[in-house]
């Protein structure tokens, strides 16, 4: 049996920064790309490696919000660059080599391995690769072959085409923003949910796939661009449709549904385990769906049939979503006298579509979450042994490999002396020229 991981043989460039093209990078390593991350010891993208404080002092991390909790144990250790957690999260499954692509020597290198390798990915703002000397005419020039995957927040053309963006600001043009908020609440109190990143990391999975079929069929490589603000506005087509048949706006829908009777409901304050964290009954929700008298009739059953569920108020669907705000009230009377858990249990055994709403601690203790083995265990030479995402992917016979994210230039003798050919001479004057290391200069 051939236990061979898909993509075995692909070898990447990865020059992604923060979150898209990252997730893109370890989705690849995972199914058995050899994705090499070029970085370098002058310029590392901060948020990236060290979550923009370089050196933090360990005694005010406590004080730093998410960024200073970003350490194993609110330590920073020696190397604060290779114990951050975003950086440990997303840029797993890969390896990590440095150069200086500001410079000549440095640019050369580049190009040296992109005449080896396969697919280059990288999502910086336009300007910023040719502004280093990276362009696809380049790069077609030295392989033919290599398909090229590019990501920005508006894409690269346009009016939008050099704004910045990031996060919410992205979420916001696309749309997004204008759905997910309360009525009840100020938009300002929003936050970001990080969904434009993850979809553009997903679409620019499959442009790779893209890329190499075309190569396979042609012989060709190819560029592929990605504008993230457009990409998730296709997730929301139904209501652009919607404008553009009906002429009707969408507003802030909260939990609501536009059809469906659906909230999210507060319950009982119990774990399913002791708690490190104290946590009150505020801390704990069930999202409920009901889309037909089918599940209604569930819900009741679940619920003991109480006499209210017979008012006339609630017949059908359309005289329960007149009267949502009042059912909302009478469900979360029934919750919050019960476990999340146990209402997910009961609602559906009755067919009702019901998930409790869980945070980190419960996401890695889930029981179904443990049994189909969704949390794996690494071992990080600087970061420690902790649980991470596994592979997206379950297939039969050929399951996907996890393993750390790389300390800065860990694989620098791999990546120059194997695949590149340079000779040890060559290599101690690269280390000398501050292009190859394994420490951040001037931080």
């Amino acid at each position: 049996m051939n236990n061979k991981l898909p993509l075995e043989g692909i070898r990447v460039i990865d020059m992604g920064i923060v979150w898209a093209l990252p997730w893109t990078g370890a989705m690849l390593g995972e199914m058995g790309a050899e994705v090499i991350r070029l970085e370098s010891l002058q310029y590392a993208p901060r948020i990236v490696r060290h979550g923009g404080l370089p050196r933090p002092a360990k005694e005010f991390l406590p004080f730093l919000g998410t960024l200073g909790k970003g350490y194993p144990d609110l330590d920073p250790g020696e190397k604060p660059w290779n114990r951050y957690a975003m950086f440990n999260a997303l840029y797993r499954s890969r390896l990590s080599m440095t150069a200086d692509i500001t410079r000549s020597k440095g640019l050369e290198i580049f190009y040296k391995l992109v005449a080896v390798s396969d697919v280059f990915i990288e999502n910086n703002a336009p300007g910023v690769m040719e502004r280093m000397g990276i362009t696809w005419d380049k790069i077609h020039e030295v392989n033919p072959k290599m398909v090229y995957v590019r990501s920005s927040g508006y894409g690269f053309s346009g009016p939008y085409r050099d704004y910045s963006g990031f996060g919410m600001t992205l979420e916001s043009v696309s749309g997004h923003s204008a759905l997910r908020w309360y009525d009840n609440e100020n938009m300002f109190h929003q936050s970001h949910s990080f969904l434009a990143d993850a979809s553009a990391g997903a679409a620019a999975l499959f442009a790779v796939f893209l890329g190499l079929r075309r190569c396979r069929k042609t012989g060709e490589g190819t560029m592929v661009e990605i504008g993230l603000s457009e990409n998730f506005i296709s997730h929301l087509a139904y209501y652009a449709m919607d404008y553009a048949m009906n002429g009707r706006l969408h507003s802030a829908i909260g939990n609501r549904d536009l059809w469906a009777i659906q909230g999210c409901y507060m319950c009982k304050g119990i774990r399913p385990k002791p708690s490190a964290v104290k946590t009150t009954g505020e801390d704990h929700w069930i999202a409920i769906t009901i889309n037909n008298n089918e599940e209604w009739e569930g819900l009741c059953r679940a619920m003991g049939d109480p006499a209210w569920t017979k008012d006339e108020k609630f017949a059908d669907q359309l005289n329960r979503m007149k009267n949502h705000d009042e059912l909302d009230k009478l469900i979360e009377a029934w919750t919050s006298q019960h476990d999340k858990y146990e209402v997910m249990r009961l609602l559906q055994a009755e067919g009702v579509p019901a998930g409790a709403v869980l945070n980190s601690e419960d996401v890695l203790n889930d029981p179904h979450l443990k049994e189909r083995g969704w949390a794996v265990e690494l071992k990080h030479p600087e970061a420690g042994t902790h649980k991470y995402a596994g592979p997206v992917w379950k297939m039969t016979k050929t399951p996907g490999h996890v393993f750390p994210a790389p300390c800065l230039g860990q694989h620098n003798e791999y990546v120059y002396k194997r695949i590149l050919g340079i000779s040890d001479e060559e290599y101690n004057k690269l280390v000398e020229e501050q292009h190859i290391g394994d420490s951040l200069i001037g931080v």
